[in-house]
């Protein structure tokens, strides 16, 4: 049998020798043979698949300790293994990018001398769409609260979706203070969550997506669960501000499915998240801080799901006021076919 040496057989994997010696004394990759008198190390080409496998692994940013143990498994339960790994690996990066997120808009806070007397200035509009004989999406607008909600589509979707959005109107009127406005609103989502599970029967259980903005002087705080969004008009620059909760978002978080392949699939509205469904509810929540001259875009997946982000950045750039854009947007959901029900509320921070 040929064997290689360390030197050649690291080129053909991939891998450099120092990282061969490194599996070597951990065990998860051995010569195939070592020369009792100088030390040197030689592999068999048989044994290229294993490496390769190994530099992938660790390419993918995998310890040590877990490719040992994928590397010990047949292909079909490796794959299992690896998928779950990569799904771990995607929430906790996820709740990191949170975190960051979270951080930088404190720090920018602390930063920043703004004047406490802003406002909203809002529109907004719930629209049935041509195709649905029913309406289960809820758009909120208020000084102090922006709001939308999306029923799941059968009995009881609409009054899901209303008591999602109820369960957040006493922040509206509370004068908590804005380091304090993080825990109240995820208070207001566990009330919003049980409140949607009180709708359900034995027959039917309703769920519901909320997104939604609360202000508070200069800071705006974020909640989020489900595929309604939430947009930023800053300086001329839209941003998504909310990332859906889909099964096929996970998909193209874990790089199965590309953004234009997901917004083809079949199961693309299909929630991975939503109150009144599953386990206790799992929110996203942000604390942003407030800019006047933002524009901000909540919306149902009846307005984003059919126009494009080019199209929803020129209606919201080019309309002098939220009244505007709120009816350039719906008739551009109408244009599209408006296949969904569409919930849209657009405010402007502004100061008084």
């Amino acid at each position: 049998m040929r064997l290689l040496t360390i030197g050649a057989f690291a080129r053909a994997a991939g891998l450099t020798a120092k990282a061969l010696r490194v599996y070597d004394d951990c065990g998860l990759l051995p010569p195939s043979a070592v020369d009792p008198h100088s030390g040197y190390r030689y592999y068999a080409p048989e044994q290229l698949d294993r490496a390769r496998l190994i530099a992938a692994l660790r390419r993918a940013g995998m310890p040590l300790a877990e490719v040992r143990a994928v590397c010990a498994l047949p292909p079909p339960a490796a794959a299992e293994a690896l998928d779950a790994w990569w799904q771990r690996v995607s929430a906790h990066t996820a709740a990191r990018a949170r975190t960051v997120a979270l951080l930088v808009d404190q720090l920018t806070e602390r930063g920043t001398t703004m004047s406490e007397n802003t406002t909203f200035r809002y529109a907004a509009r719930c629209e049935t769409g041509t195709v649905r004989d029913s309406n289960e999406d809820v758009a909120y607008a208020g000084d102090t609260l922006l709001a939308v909600a999306d029923g799941v589509r059968g009995p009881g979707g609409s009054t899901a979706s209303a008591a999602a959005v109820d369960a957040l109107r006493p922040l509206a009127a509370a004068d908590a203070p804005a380091g304090d406005l993080l825990a109240a609103l995820g208070d207001a989502v566990s009330r919003a969550d049980r409140a949607v599970r009180a709708q359900a029967t034995d027959a039917n259980r309703p769920a519901s997506t909320l997104t939604a903005i609360v202000r508070r002087g200069t800071r705006l705080a974020l909640v989020h669960v489900g595929d309604t969004r939430a947009y930023l008009l800053r300086g001329g620059e839209l941003s998504r501000l909310t990332q859906d909760h889909t099964y096929v978002q996970t998909l193209v978080d874990q790089g199965r499915l590309t953004p234009a392949e997901a917004g083809a699939h079949p199961q693309r509205a299909l929630l991975a998240r939503a109150l009144g469904a599953g386990g206790e509810v799992e929110a996203d929540l942000a604390l942003r801080t407030a800019v006047p001259g933002d524009r901000y875009l909540l919306c149902s997946d009846g307005l984003a799901a059919v126009v494009d982000p080019g199209a929803l950045h020129a209606a919201l750039a080019g309309a002098d006021d939220p009244e505007t854009a709120v009816g350039d947007l719906v008739d551009l959901a109408y244009a599209a076919g408006a296949p969904d029900n569409i919930a849209c509320v657009v405010a402007d921070l502004v100061t008084t």
